[in-house]
């Protein structure tokens, strides 16, 4: 069944990608800047791209941010790609420390300085847990990154895949109906666009 899945547009993402990603998926995403929509859609997908704090400041001015936590709590799944990803924890330190949607228990913190940042390009991720979205992907297999901080949830239990870029860091999180990439699937190629059809095959009924 093909399931109604809707992107969220709060001016910070890039949505055209997302939605030319599940296109080419096979599955029609929706773009949406309406508040009163989002319980319409099966799925939800959270991109983002720039800074965390302007990134909630919008969500909070659009009454997005209680809108995400209340279409989390009936159990539709929800996936977060890069930013959006970041924006699921509870607390940032970039540019100061900054209040997040508090769905996964954690900080993102910031790359080390021993290393290029951004880090920008291909790098591979090890599968640390097997779950849905990882079907017919290989362990180690090669994703795109664009980021300067990366998510460090309080419980591993919530890490799916881990990739390494002066640390190892958590690159895939899970559980429940919530789900994130600090990748972007959208821009990985065959690999990537098989992550979003997994994720739309998915919808709308969460899984551990």
């Amino acid at each position: 069944m093909n399931y109604r899945i809707g992107i969220i547009d709060y001016g910070m993402g890039n949505l055209r990608s997302v939605e030319k990603g599940f296109g080419k998926a096979g599955f029609k995403a929706e773009i949406s800047d309406r508040v009163e929509e989002l319980m319409e859609f099966d799925a939800l997908v959270l991109p983002g791209v720039g800074a965390f704090g302007n990134a909630m400041n919008r969500l909070r001015d659009m009454g997005m941010d209680k809108a995400i936590l209340d279409y989390i709590d009936t159990g539709r799944n929800m996936l977060g790609i890069c930013l959006g990803m970041q924006l699921f924890l509870t607390t940032s330190y970039e540019h100061g420390e900054q209040r997040g949607l508090g769905v996964i228990p954690g900080k993102v913190k910031r790359l080390p300085d021993n290393v290029k940042v951004p880090h920008m390009g291909w790098n591979s991720v090890s599968i640390t847990r097997e779950v849905p979205l990882w079907s017919g992907i290989e362990d180690n297999s090669m994703f795109y990154f664009v980021h300067s901080y990366y998510c460090d949830p309080d419980d591993d239990a919530w890490t799916t895949g881990t990739s390494f870029h002066g640390k190892e860091f958590a690159c895939a999180v899970g559980r429940n109906n919530v789900w994130g990439f600090q990748f972007h699937p959208e821009k990985s190629s065959t690999l990537g666009l098989r992550i979003l059809k997994n994720f739309a095959e998915m919808a709308p009924g969460g899984t551990t």
